[in-house]
């Protein structure tokens, strides 16, 4: 209980120290207008309260991760509060500060055409694609996932193809109408029953008999059933991802820079919904760990149960809330993920009207824009929803890595301390280059030569990007 208690206090004090350093590199500007009042057009441009704009952001980016995330996670044992202690602190809210402040220095654009401003072109070309592609399998997943966690609910009641439906009737509703006229009124009710849950369960790991694991050497190991197949590195830390760095975060960090009234308001929005999502993946981590008595046991009932995070988390909250407060916490975990899902869908079609230079003041427009977007989703769910997953997990893991790597190119050229995004940067690369060559979806090689090769890929990456960031400094010259 110490260590669990030690780290939501770290997780506290790093966004107040850490934050606030973030903050002074990056240099708000009070006066400088934003883009919600200087491109206001009321559909995606428009200011809203800071409380509306972080509820948003911090459900957009929240999604099933610090949830189902946290459960896989917590099957490797104490390690996954390390990595989502560090990693949420140094990592992922560096990672959702500078891509929302930079999105909103360059009038909202989206990631991909901010990667093109500071990595070139080419790579602007490709990471549009790359984000189209990444959120569409957002969407699926997570119209797929609520869907069925609801049809259980339900008892069958609908059907999942019929829960599907519904949802994706959401979906097109919350993409094509103004910010302020869904998804501005549904996300604090959503969102407080998220924080019921986190609260809710924080309270009674507090009050019942639970034994949470503490951070120590001998609990600093494997504790996956399966240690030798699913190694700790790089396995925990894509496992892990929007409970610590998730690159799915800088596609939606635009959304809420075409909102903010004020640049004062960045760390609030951006490293604070971070933080507040570390903090909820780190109970549910905790819960998971204690709930089935240890993580030998979480371990068990897993494997017994397909792994299905999903049936874990229903268990979790329906035994440790009650009745009552387990109903809520489960519409919050169907919440989650949907709230995530209509935004990746918003996410894309703002990212193709920027690419396409799209005017989208026109509900029609959108409607043009956006449809083509849910049929391929409506495809995909035919396909097998784990493989979706996988693949969603390197690619997301991949594209934070990515906008790392941006953000550094544009802390050396604005002569910033870009330590602070290169480190984490460089250590995301070993994790995604390390994972696709150890994992079943990608080349399946033995550990120790996926290592050295992943180290290899690793400085040769980290080379090239040194002597592009270089070659740009001199042409600027």
């Amino acid at each position: 209980m110490i260590s669990f208690l030690l780290s939501i206090a770290v997780l506290i004090a790093g966004y107040f120290i850490y934050g606030t350093f973030i903050e002074k590199i990056f240099g708000i500007d009070k006066n400088k207008e934003t883009p919600a009042t200087s491109l206001q057009d009321n559909v995606d441009f428009m200011p809203l309260p800071t409380w509306r704009v972080f509820l948003i952001q911090f459900l957009n980016i929240a999604g099933l991760g610090p949830i189902f995330g946290a459960i896989a996670g917590a099957m490797y044992g104490p390690a996954a509060f390390l990595w989502i202690v560090l990693g949420s602190i140094f990592a992922g809210a560096v990672h959702d500060y500078f891509s929302g402040m930079l999105s909103l220095r360059h009038d909202g654009l989206s990631i991909s055409e901010i990667v093109g401003i500071y990595l070139g072109p080419k790579l602007k070309h490709f990471m549009r694609f790359f984000t189209v592609i990444l959120l569409i399998f957002v969407g699926t997943v997570f119209l797929v996932g609520p869907a069925k966690i609801i049809d259980g609910m339900t008892g069958g009641f609908l059907s999942i193809w019929g829960w599907v439906a519904i949802i994706l009737v959401y979906y097109v509703l919350s993409t094509l109408l103004p910010i302020d006229k869904l998804i501005s009124k549904l996300y604090p009710v959503f969102g407080a029953a998220m924080l019921f849950m986190a609260v809710g369960l924080l309270i009674a790991l507090f009050v019942g008999d639970y034994q949470i694991p503490e951070l120590i050497p001998a609990n600093l190991v494997n504790m996956k059933t399966n240690s030798e197949a699913t190694p700790i590195f790089p396995m925990l830390f894509t496992t892990i991802a929007c409970g610590a760095i998730s690159g799915f975060h800088a596609t939606q960090s635009p959304l809420m820079a075409r909102c903010i009234k004020n640049e004062k308001y960045g760390k609030k929005v951006f490293f604070g919904a971070m933080i507040t999502e570390g903090i909820v993946a780190l109970i549910w981590a905790a819960a998971a760990m204690t709930f089935f008595g240890n993580v030998e046991g979480l371990n068990a009932m897993m494997i017994e149960n397909g792994n299905n995070a999903a049936w874990a988390a229903n268990e979790i909250s329906l035994n440790m809330l009650g009745k009552f407060g387990g109903l809520l916490a489960v519409l919050g975990i169907v919440a989650a993920p949907i709230t995530s899902g209509d935004t990746a869908f918003r996410s894309a079609r703002l990212i193709l009207s920027d690419i396409f230079k799209y005017d989208q003041t026109k509900i029609s427009k959108r409607l043009y824009i956006s449809l083509p977007l849910f049929v391929i989703a409506f495809a995909l769910t035919q396909v097998d929803f784990a493989i979706i997953w996988r693949y969603f997990a390197w690619s997301n893991q991949t594209l934070a890595t990515i906008v790392l790597w941006t953000l550094t190119a544009y802390l050396v050229s604005a002569k910033k301390l870009y330590i602070v995004t290169l480190l984490p940067a460089i250590f995301m690369t070993m994790v995604c280059s390390t994972y696709i060559l150890i994992a079943p979806e990608g080349f399946s090689l033995e550990h120790n030569v996926a290592y050295i090769l992943g180290g290899v890929s690793t400085l040769l990456i980290s080379l090239l990007f040194w002597l592009y960031v270089m070659k740009v400094k001199k042409r600027k010259k």
